[in-house]
């Protein structure tokens, strides 16, 4: 928990941009996963968070808007709570660490926002991503569960993710925090994964030293020698000689802010020539796409940028031809390259997604592509000092893409697609860092991890 002055700042920073109504903030419960009883490990809502600062199953809160009173409700454990669980501090006690002053028992959260309702109150309700909290919302507002998030409050949408977007040095420090875990996890994978080993007894390590330095993994891991698929949760296949393995993973923090960072590497510990020459491209994409980040500039220009240093690449070892802006403009790159440059980052690896992706990454001034590849871009919108985002080109060999592309004879005035027929099965390659804002550039977050053709052969081999 951070000291109580910046919950109480944070509050207050909201309540200069919404001037009326009730702001609902409903922590999470804990869900089972095959009994009530035996339930996921316990992951509180990132606005609440945020503003309030309480990590436990069973409170909620308002903040009056009209008034200015805040009020956090939740119940002191019972008797049987403590003997399952152990004594823990008052709710008032909670609450006074956060600066709130008044509290009150959860059943009269649900009273509180009738209340509301009944008097024809302005609510200002946030989306709702999980299905328990949704259908206690909808008993409330006497709606179906799915059309609770109808209901949201777009100003307080906007509010939240105006301030959200700006990281503190506090926060800073805390993404900082989960790097380092990833930077042991990394050394750790490099080391540990040769050839003849599932690719399993990886990912179950790299988790084993997240939940030992913070509160586990930012999400599930990623860990394949199947790179060309952009999600691999699959964790089964025995890695081989000549192998290329991608590993996207991050940590938590004991605050819940993440990190994110991706690695291919040879599992034999020795790049193959064609190897060499597509890691080459993806990290000559990513270098030269951090050297342009500055306040300014729109994420859409330098996700653009990326796709032209790909093409030049590609078209050097012969796999695209023809101009390098025309391919781009036509989308040709997509077919290597299908997802967006990155995404921003704080106490959700996809920070506030669950507010709107739309929201969060496009603006007034940015609206999002109905081009292939480039309709996948998180963020596009200009970047402003205090935002913390992912950098992460990559290039993949994706057969089915691949061949429904050459079945239409797509794009053939910019894709080779006689030399391509060789690269099938090759997999995929994607580098990916943490990058802060700063007041006139950015600054990569965390120790470095290694990176470059010398460094991951020496670290492999080692």
């Amino acid at each position: 928990m951070f000291r109580k002055e910046i919950y109480i700042e944070r509050r207050q920073k909201l309540k200069l941009d919404i001037k009326n109504g009730v702001g609902i903030f409903l922590g999470n419960s804990e869900s089972p996963m095959n009994y009530a009883g035996n339930t996921y490990n316990f992951r509180q809502d990132s606005n609440f968070l945020y503003f309030w600062g309480i990590d436990e199953v069973g409170f909620a809160a308002i903040i009056d808007f009209d008034s200015g009173e805040e009020i956090i409700f939740s119940d002191d454990r019972s008797m049987d709570d403590i003997i399952w669980m152990g004594p823990t501090r008052s709710v008032a006690e909670k609450a006074e660490n956060v600066g709130v002053t008044i509290t009150k028992p959860f059943r009269e959260f649900e009273k509180y926002i009738s209340k509301a309702i009944a008097h024809n109150r302005i609510i200002h309700l946030l989306p709702q991503y999980r299905a328990e909290n949704s259908i206690f919302l909808s008993e409330i507002f006497n709606c179906k569960p799915n059309e609770i998030n109808k209901k949201t409050s777009l100003d307080l949408i906007k509010a939240i993710i105006k301030q959200r977007s700006i990281k503190s040095h506090d926060e800073v420090f805390e993404i900082e925090k989960a790097l380092e875990t990833s930077f042991m996890i990394y050394n750790y994978a490099f080391r540990k994964a040769k050839p003849g080993i599932r690719e399993q007894e990886i990912s179950g390590g790299i988790e084993g030293i997240a939940h030992s330095r913070g509160r586990g993994v930012s999400f599930p891991t990623i860990f394949s020698i199947h790179g060309e698929i952009l999600h691999n949760h699959h964790h089964k296949n025995i890695m081989r000689n000549g192998d290329l393995v991608v590993l996207d993973s991050g940590a938590e923090s004991f605050m819940h802010y993440a990190s994110d960072i991706t690695r291919s590497f040879p599992v034999s510990g020795k790049f193959t020539s064609v190897q060499k020459d597509i890691y080459q491209i993806v990290l000559e994409t990513q270098t030269e796409a951090i050297k342009i980040l500055k306040p300014g500039i729109s994420y859409k220009e330098v996700h653009l940028h990326a796709a032209k240093t790909i093409v030049k690449g590609m078209k050097n070892i012969g796999l695209m031809k023809g101009n390098t802006e025309d391919a781009v403009e036509s989308g040709a790159h997509a077919l290597f390259f299908p997802h967006g440059l990155g995404h921003m980052l704080g106490l959700d690896v996809h920070d506030m997604e669950d507010l709107g992706e739309n929201l969060v990454g496009y603006d007034d001034s940015t609206s999002r592509s109905e081009q292939f590849g480039l309709a996948f871009l998180r963020l596009a919108r200009p970047l402003q000092p205090g935002f913390v985002l992912t950098v992460e080109p990559g290039v993949y060999f994706i057969s089915a893409l691949i061949d429904q592309w050459r079945a239409e004879n797509k794009k053939s005035e910019f894709i080779n697609y006689e030399k391509l027929e060789k690269m099938i099965g090759f997999g995929g390659i994607r580098i990916e860092d943490d990058v802060l804002i700063t007041e006139d550039s950015c600054r990569v977050l965390g120790r470095p991890i290694p990176k470059s053709v010398e460094e991951i052969e020496e670290i492999c081999q080692n």
